[in-house]
This record gives structure tokens, sequence and C-alpha cells, in this order.
């Protein structure tokens, strides 16, 4: 499958969908980044369910699926804007890292060891 012109599935990728009472609450997304590293992209959780836990698992679920498929870490991006996540990122372990793509909307590069 593709999304936003990035492969996902197939090749090592995933999409995840969280879901409350059948509902959707979030999704996140993990491919291949480069050998042994995964990129963690699209992480996204409904502002109805936000500090309810959502985000933390699905972050989990991704990086225990980037084990599951041998990736010795995982990174991701994210803006400036959006404290809650970066706060999430960083107290699940995540350190700063330089900037590793050109994404004009990010202002951090962060990256965790799975080892």
């Amino acid at each position: 499958a593709e999304t936003g012109g990035m492969a996902i599935a197939g090749g090592g990728g995933a999409f995840l969908i969280a879901q409350i009472f059948g509902e959707p609450a979030g999704c996140g997304a993990l491919r291949t980044f480069a050998p042994g590293i995964g990129e963690i992209k699209r992480m996204w959780v409904s502002p109805e369910v936000r500090g309810l836990g959502v985000g933390r698992r699905l972050l989990e679920t991704l990086e225990q699926t980037a084990r599951g498929r041998n990736l010795r870490a995982v990174r991701l991006d994210t803006h400036s804007s959006l404290a809650e996540a970066l706060q999430l990122y960083r107290s699940s372990g995540y350190q700063e890292i330089p900037r590793y793509n050109d994404n004009p909307y990010a202002h951090h590069w962060l990256q965790k060891s799975l080892g």
C-alpha cells in the first residue's frame, strides 16, 4: 500500500489502527528506513482520547513490530508544536539525533535503540 507516496505495507512495513469500542482512535505506520533501522510515520491519536494511553500503546506496538522484523532501532521526526507527542517519545526512550530527512515540517529527529 502507498500513503502519501511512501511505501508502508510489504517490504517490512506495517500500518496499525488503534480502536476503542470498535471506533478508530489512532494510527501509526512503520517502514524500513535503512538496513536494521525502522521509521515510525503518521502517528496520530484522536483528540477525544488523548491522555488515555492510546499513543503509548500504539508506539509500543510499533516498536514490537519493528523488533519482530529484526530492526535494531527506530526513528521518527516531529513538529515542535506537538509538545505531548515529543514528551511521549522522550519518556519512551527516544533520543535526539541529527536531521535525517528533508521533512520541512519537522523540528525534532529522534531515535530509539531496540537492543
